[in-house]
């Protein structure tokens, strides 16, 4: 597979916003790569190839992003290889999981919270009090926001 210069860019874009994210850099170009593919679904070898990565580091980010179900893999008859391919049309659950997670963070922030006011440290009670207002309004308003857009598009 051939990349244009315009695609090499992009995937290093693409690599480099997934790893302020926490992802590791082999796995966050991976993910570059799968956006920015003429086809919908690479083979392994297309993959460290066209990354120029090793097969080690190849194995271990698809390994990775399957784990965290930002990619699936798929078969096709008479050909052994596994194509790999982005779930893209499952965002709307890995927002939602993004929203729980952030509201189990806002519940251990009570609880910090709590415990300074039980200890009278009042050292940035009111920050966390923000921190947490405004973790409770995005719960709230979230979810409002995702059901106002797919009824939009009906």
């Amino acid at each position: 597979m051939t990349l244009t210069d315009k695609q090499k860019a992009l995937i290093e874009k693409i690599g480099i916003f997934h790893e302020q994210s926490g992802m590791q850099p082999a796995a966050a170009r991976v993910m570059g790569l799968l956006f920015v593919a003429d086809k919908p679904a690479l083979a392994f070898d297309e993959i460290t190839d066209a990354l120029g990565i090793s097969k080690s580091a190849t194995s271990n980010s698809i390994n990775l992003l399957i784990q965290t179900d930002q990619i699936d893999y798929t078969t096709f008859p008479g050909d052994r290889k596994r194509y790999f391919r982005l779930k893209i049309s499952n965002w709307r659950d890995g927002f939602s999981k993004r929203i729980e997670q952030m509201t189990s963070f806002k519940e251990l922030l009570r609880e910090v919270l709590e415990e300074k006011k039980s200890e009278n440290t009042t050292s940035n009670c009111s920050d966390l009090e923000e921190v947490i207002g405004f973790l409770d309004y995005l719960h709230q308003e979230l979810p409002k926001l995702l059901d106002r857009w797919e009824k939009s598009r009906a």
